[in-house]
């Protein structure tokens, strides 16, 4: 068995999820013939870093990436830092020849998502980005099901991703509500999401056309010392990236879709979902049932006819067969666990792992499409985003 040291950088809410996920996935996945080792997690605050590398398990703890992505023991780079330091690691990482996992959204643009692209690809190192809602077995399934026909022509794609996580207008501006250090808002956040499951399961966009909203666009500052949990401190700041964004699109196989995102959504925590129509049939995922999928075929006869509700709790169904025995549920830590199990079992064969920096790429041009599209009043190709 090999082991390939992991350098963590980051351990916030995503850093746990990771954590727990190298801790856990050659237990469940004791195929593996190579597995992590939890070598070096990497914050800035060395007091916080130091009680994380102890609480989750890992060996050593660094407080400059740069040390990290450097050292010659550390084999894989994982990045769970905000958005805007995402390109800066990743190319640094790639010239010092590490293979590099990094959390979405991959970056705050196309520009920087391409300058990450072009380093993996130089450097030929392996890379994924990390969109594991594709790791839910009932979405697997749903690939599956489109993949052999089942749903016939692809028609038309549905999505939503509604939370409410900022609909106090006393939530102070954190950096997810800067453009200079996000990006965009909830566009780039949730709907980057829902970007990825159309290109898995429906195909590549064509053109799109899109509109933003700033509900609150000033708030407290943020206090000294607070992150995630967000205190408000003295004065006040601005928002200037989108707390809703909808969009439409036209993908080049002849489906068409619209999506939704929002952070103003009252009593939704984290509502991803999404249905999908083809010529044949229909299928429906809401995450707050993650181990559901409903399916409706055309093919049954007409008395049978109705949403089926899958429980994809059974051995046949996409990944579960590692977990509990059938009917026993899984959760979102799970995905994860999937999600660093396809990663190393792409050293056993010899792949670079899905979705990788090419997918990121991709998903990133349609992102700056729609907010294009939305400054512009108008449709935008995917192709104008270079």
């Amino acid at each position: 068995m090999k082991r390939k040291n992991v350098g963590l950088i980051g351990y916030g809410f995503m850093g746990k999820a990771h954590s727990h996920a190298y801790m856990d996935v050659s237990f469940f996945y004791s195929d593996l013939k190579t597995i992590p080792k939890m070598k070096t997690i990497c914050g800035r605050n060395e007091k916080a870093v130091a009680e994380a590398a102890k609480r989750y398990g890992w060996e050593n703890y660094a407080t400059d990436w740069r040390k990290v992505v450097k050292d010659p023991e550390i084999d894989v780079i994982d990045i769970v830092t905000p958005t805007y330091t995402h390109r800066d690691i990743a190319v640094a990482a790639a010239e010092e020849g590490k293979d590099i996992f990094c959390e979405k959204p991959p970056a705050r643009n196309f520009y920087e998502a391409k300058d990450m692209y072009n380093a993996v690809r130089k450097a030929c190192v392996k890379n994924m980005i990390g969109f594991n809602y594709r790791r839910v077995p009932a979405i697997a399934l749903a690939k599956k099901l489109i993949d052999e026909g089942c749903l016939g022509e692809i028609r038309h794609f549905r999505g939503l991703y509604l939370q409410d996580w900022i609909i106090d207008p006393e939530f102070p501006v954190t950096w997810h509500l800067q453009k200079e250090k996000a990006g965009a808002g909830v566009h780039i956040d949730l709907n980057s999401h829902l970007i990825d499951l159309s290109r898995y399961l429906v195909g590549e966009h064509e053109k799109v056309v899109g509109m933003t909203k700033t509900f609150i666009q000033e708030r407290p500052s943020l206090a000294e010392g607070s992150t995630f949990g967000a205190r408000g401190g003295e004065g006040r700041g601005k928002v200037d990236v989108d707390d809703a964004t909808v969009f439409m699109t036209k993908f080049k196989n002849g489906a068409i879709g619209c999506f939704e995102a929002t952070r103003f959504a009252g009593g939704r925590k984290n509502h991803l979902s999404f249905e999908i129509n083809g010529s044949k049939g229909s299928i429906k995922f809401n995450f707050e049932e993650m181990n559901r999928l409903k399916f409706y075929s055309m093919e049954d006869p007409n008395f049978l006819r109705g949403f089926r509700d899958i429980l994809v709790t059974e051995n046949n169904h996409p990944y579960i067969s590692v977990w509990w025995p059938p009917g026993h549920l899984i959760g979102y830590e799970n995905t994860f666990i999937n999600q660093f199990a396809d990663f190393f079992k792409s050293y056993d064969e010899e792949i670079n792992p899905k979705p990788d920096f090419e997918d990121a790429l991709k998903c990133q041009q349609v992102i700056d499409a729609v907010l294009r599209s939305a400054e512009a009043g108008r449709w935008v190709d995917i192709s104008e985003i270079q």
